[in-house]
């Protein structure tokens, strides 16, 4: 088969087509004939070898993707030959608290191969079935940056109706936050340095924007926009806790997802003290999460923003694309029909 691998000296010029033998499923088993891939930040980390996220190499990268189960080995009895399915991004985390022991083997990163790939083997445990209104692009959307934003806004979060949530940016964390927080019934307002972005954002539900560029103090707007109460719920995805806290309300939560900015941060502890306020890091989820999520967007007939998709061969001009920042939504790979 096919597959794409991470070789030393690491960085986009590493990234390198080549064959491996087909997978064979032991017991408990499945090989999954991939049919899309989507692609994450954190993919880029990977490929450039950086910090924690440094593989061993050589490694097939990208963390999120589905496929048909293909063939089976003894003992599977929880999908059948032909059931679209995506991997899960921890493979141990079946449900239940983060833990160190669920909390390893992420694919696609330091030390387990990822799905870049025409084929991937999984065991049966980790891998859930996907709504069937979704298209092979949009349900390879749904194992990191979904299930992140459904961690950070439904299971941690839950807002109310009529909650204000705030959103940093439109990437793919940002609009599934953006749908969930709507799902949810709360009012949504979304920050970019786009006013195209914005617009779209609106056009998928958001009850207003902030051009952080225009307004560089976007708290300031925040509490303009809230009668100086602030936000119920900021979804942090760029790593900008100071801001973070200037905006949220006394008593409320701030779900830090990303680092988009840096991997420092200087939080003012009198002011987030004053706040009274609660982060929860979120690092993406569980099975269980998972399929509560699956059967949410189904019941809502939601889908996923889907900005681009490329060829299987093409990437290099994918990661390209997704590191311009020019996307709004998710950045995809076809790897077959």
């Amino acid at each position: 088969m096919q597959v794409f691998e991470v070789r030393e000296p690491f960085g986009l010029d590493s990234l390198a087509l080549t064959t491996r033998p087909d997978p064979v499923p032991g017991p408990n088993e499945v090989v999954i004939r991939m049919q899309a891939l989507s692609l994450n930040f954190r993919d880029r980390l990977v490929i450039d070898g950086f910090d924690r996220w440094r593989p061993t190499a050589p490694r097939i990268p990208v963390s999120d993707g589905v496929g048909l189960v293909a063939a089976k080995g003894p003992g599977v009895t929880r999908v059948k030959e032909g059931d679209r399915v995506a991997p899960i991004f921890y493979p141990r985390w079946i449900e239940g608290k983060p833990a160190p022991t669920k909390m390893t083997g992420a694919l696609g990163g330091a030390v387990a191969d990822g799905l870049y790939a025409e084929c991937a083997l999984a065991h049966e445990s980790a891998v859930v079935t996907l709504p069937p209104h979704l298209s092979n692009e949009e349900a390879a959307t749904l194992p990191c940056a979904a299930l992140t934003a459904w961690n950070g806004v439904v299971e941690r979060a839950r807002p109310g109706r009529h909650d204000v949530v705030v959103v940093l940016g439109t990437g793919g964390v940002a609009l599934f936050a953006l749908q969930f927080a709507k799902m949810c019934g709360a009012r949504v307002i979304v920050t970019s340095s786009s006013d195209v972005k914005l617009a779209r954002a609106r056009e998928l539900g958001a009850d207003e924007g902030i051009n952080y560029r225009a307004t560089p103090c976007w708290p300031s707007q925040v509490l303009e926009l809230t009668d100086g109460e602030g936000a119920d719920l900021v979804v942090d995805t760029a790593g900008a806790l100071p801001e973070a806290t200037d905006a949220v309300r006394v008593g409320g939560t701030i779900a830090f997802i990303g680092l988009l900015g840096h991997t420092r941060s200087d939080v003012d502890l009198i002011k987030l003290m004053g706040k009274s306020a609660t982060i929860h890091a979120i690092d993406v989820g569980s099975r269980a999460m998972f399929v509560a999520m699956n059967a949410a967007i189904e019941s809502a007939g939601l889908r996923p923003v889907v900005d681009r998709s490329f060829p299987f061969e093409a990437a290099r001009d994918a990661i390209r694309y997704l590191a311009s920042g020019a996307h709004v939504g998710k950045v995809c790979i076809r790897v077959s029909p």
